[in-house]
């Protein structure tokens, strides 16, 4: 039997420093190329319990009214990113668009990120497209700086 989801969201939340950054809600995150050497890893999912405080309540209900209204299968927007991550996974698989890039993928309630550099402006919306061409993806944004040095569009782990 699987616990509550707002049972989950207190032992979350209860436990830990306000100031560790952790992958508080075990979002799908991993890097999904490395072909770039000097890119910043994202902080992606990671925050601290402050932080995830005042996600919690947007988080359990995100995805309702969707569910409510019958024109979805999961009560949940976030039931549906590990799938999600799985099959972006599979089609990005020896893609062209996905080198050269050092990309993290993040997803959270539906919504596609990917985080990192890449060799050309191009690819960054070819990427997009790819993740938004699934068909349960309500979003894809690429966060990304083309090239090598320079400022990153994305918060950075450290």
């Amino acid at each position: 039997m699987t616990p509550p989801p707002a049972l989950l969201i207190a032992l979350l939340l209860a436990g830990g420093s306000d100031e560790l950054v952790l992958n508080r809600f075990n979002d799908p995150f991993e890097a999904v190329s490395a072909d770039i050497a000097d890119c910043p890893e994202p902080r992606g999912p990671r925050i601290t319990a402050a932080e995830a405080r005042v996600q919690a309540h947007h988080r359990a209900e995100r995805g309702t009214t969707c569910w409510l209204k019958g024109e979805c299968s999961e009560p949940n927007a976030f039931r549906y990113d590990a799938a999600i991550a799985g099959a972006l996974r599979a089609k990005l698989n020896g893609t062209a668009a996905l080198h050269p890039s050092s990309l993290w993928l993040t997803v959270q309630g539906r919504v596609v990120y990917l985080e990192g550099c890449v060799g050309h402006a191009e690819q960054a919306t070819e990427l997009e497209a790819r993740a938004r061409g699934l068909p349960e993806v309500q979003q894809a944004l690429a966060l990304v700086r083309v090239g090598q040095g320079g400022v990153v569009p994305y918060r950075r782990m450290n």
